[in-house]
């Protein structure tokens, strides 16, 4: 490395940074902080567990199982759906507990925030008094904390899961021993494992140029973290040029609702105000005046560039955190100003439009519709659907989130165990639990040899019982069996009732499902 790079890296050396972390939040959010020791909770999003009580952990649940298979695995598991709004409410105390130590405040989701380590730790003493504070104030909130600092925002993040205080200069060897799938994205990550890159290390000592080359921005964006630097290069922000936005209100706004659904067409501002100038932002902050004279803000960080989406969703959290704070009190007088003011300004790494791509006005209309219906009823609520591998017809849709990526899923095989063509018309978005009987009435078992121990004389569905006139199967199905706890049996029949339907059931745990309906 030539002494000019090594100066323009050493420049562009990540910022001591302090993370703080609330394990579990997701868990508190459902339970209103009132988990009990030892209760079997899971928190689960489109399917998915997003987060578990540590007695669930300990049973073998883990982040990213499918919720049938956790709950074949451990009896008795409470399954909530997940809360973002009540993430972000119940998280506002936590984030003033915390800013009240430093002068600014980011929060990274609702259970993660950050502060700049360098000002804060020279006022408080250092950095191991600063991280005993910050955990004092958030124990004296009510909640267990960790916390992590080192040289960038990533590093300081997967310190804190031990909370660990990694030394200055040290981010790179501590992120060496980590899996490239800590930063890089499903699609990187596979690939990155499939060329015998495993480890951050590993990663981080490739060439920067053959990177680039090799793997592209999203690349080039995780080589630089994996080296302990920023994902990408800070810019100053234009002279002269004021690139936040507000909206004034004809009248104070009392709830939160009205304001949120402004917010929207706020962020389209920002955005188009930040394209013009050739930038985009990795951090928003969040600010609204009252008509007494008084206003609050808050600073919010995405992990990526924000988007449009991620700007509003942000904004509706906030504005949902203050609904039953002074911010919306008759003392204040409701609010009337909200402004977005942009931060940690970067390149804007553009989008590169394909032949394919068609009327561009046509796709910007739909997409200013989708993101109306994302701020009334939230950023998961409209989904797009993707076919991709698996076995089962359910794993076989992957919905995502308007505006999000795909999750990579290789459609290609071999996937043993797979039914064959034709695939059931109509699958549900989670499996429906019936019953089958034999013609004694008891349930009908399948054995460790897949076989059938009773015929199949009746299905009892949610809406009554009807006669199977004809079955096919069982085929068996085992996933993952190298991997204890991801490990699944299943085996899968084929039925036919009286009214005339060929429906697709499946056994997991001694537990029936319908899995599809031929429509026939």
């Amino acid at each position: 490395m030539t002494t000019d790079t090594a100066d323009r890296e050493s420049a562009a050396a990540a910022p001591r940074a302090l993370v703080a972390w609330v394990p579990d939040w997701p868990v508190t959010a459902v339970l209103g902080g009132d988990a009990e020791p030892g209760q079997l909770v899971v928190v689960v999003e489109r399917g998915r567990i997003v987060a578990g009580s540590s007695a669930a952990r300990a049973a073998g649940v883990r982040r990213g199982q499918k919720v049938r298979s956790a709950q074949a695995m451990v009896p008795g598991l409470a399954v909530h759906e997940r809360r973002v709004d009540d993430e972000a409410n119940l998280f506002e105390p936590v984030a003033d507990a915390v800013g009240a130590l430093a002068a600014r405040l980011e929060v990274l989701r609702p259970g993660v925030l950050a502060v700049p380590a360098a000002g804060a730790a020279r006022f408080h003493g250092g950095e191991h008094p600063l991280a005993e504070k910050v955990v004092d104030a958030v124990e004296s909130a009510g909640h267990e904390c960790r916390v992590g600092i080192a040289d960038g925002l990533v590093a300081a993040q997967l310190a804190a899961r031990t909370g660990l205080i990694v030394p200055a200069g040290e981010s790179a060897r501590f992120l060496a021993s980590f899996p490239v799938t800590e930063l890089a994205d499903a699609k990187l990550s596979g690939l990155l494992g499939r060329l015998g890159l495993l480890t951050l290390g590993q990663f981080a000592a490739l060439p920067a140029a053959s990177v680039a080359d090799r793997f592209g921005t999203p690349g080039v964006a995780a080589h630089r973290l994996a080296r302990g630097l920023e994902a990408r290069p800070v810019v100053a922000r234009p002279p002269g040029v004021d690139l936040s936005v507000e909206e004034r209100f004809e009248q104070p706004y009392m709830l939160a609702e009205p304001i949120a659904f402004a917010a929207r067409g706020l962020a389209e501002r920002l955005h188009a105000a930040l394209a013009k100038a050739g930038l985009a932002c990795e951090r928003v902050e969040v600010e609204v005046e009252c008509a007494d004279g008084s206003s609050a803000a808050r600073m919010w960080r995405h992990e990526g560039v924000l988007s449009v989406g991620a700007v509003a969703e942000r904004v509706r959290w906030q504005l949902q955190a203050w609904q039953h704070r002074r911010v919306f009190d008759e003392t204040a007088g409701g609010v009337v100003v909200l402004r977005l003011v942009p931060d940690g300004l970067v390149r804007d790494p553009g989008r590169q439009l394909s032949l394919a791509d068609g009327d561009q006005e046509a796709t910007a209309r739909v997409e200013r519709a989708v993101a109306r219906v994302q701020a009334i009823l939230g950023h998961a609520a409209p989904v797009t659907v993707e076919l991709a591998g698996g076995r089962a017809p359910g794993d076989r849709v992957v919905r995502t989130p308007w505006g999000d990526a795909h999750q990579e899923r290789r459609e290609d095989g071999p996937w043993p165990g797979r039914l064959p063509a034709p695939s059931p018309t109509r699958v549900p978005a989670e499996p429906v639990p019936v019953r089958l009987l034999d013609p004694d009435g008891r349930e009908v078992e399948v054995t460790a040899r897949t076989e059938a121990r009773g015929r199949p004389a009746r299905l009892v569905l949610p809406e009554g019982a009807v006669a199977v006139t004809a079955w096919a199967g069982p085929w068996p199905e085992q996933e993952r069996w190298w991997d204890p706890e991801s490990a699944r049996r299943t085996a899968r029949l084929q039925v036919t009732v009286a009214d005339g339907r060929a429906l697709l059931l499946s056994v997991i745990g001694g537990r029936w499902r319908l899995e599809g309906d031929y429509d026939t």
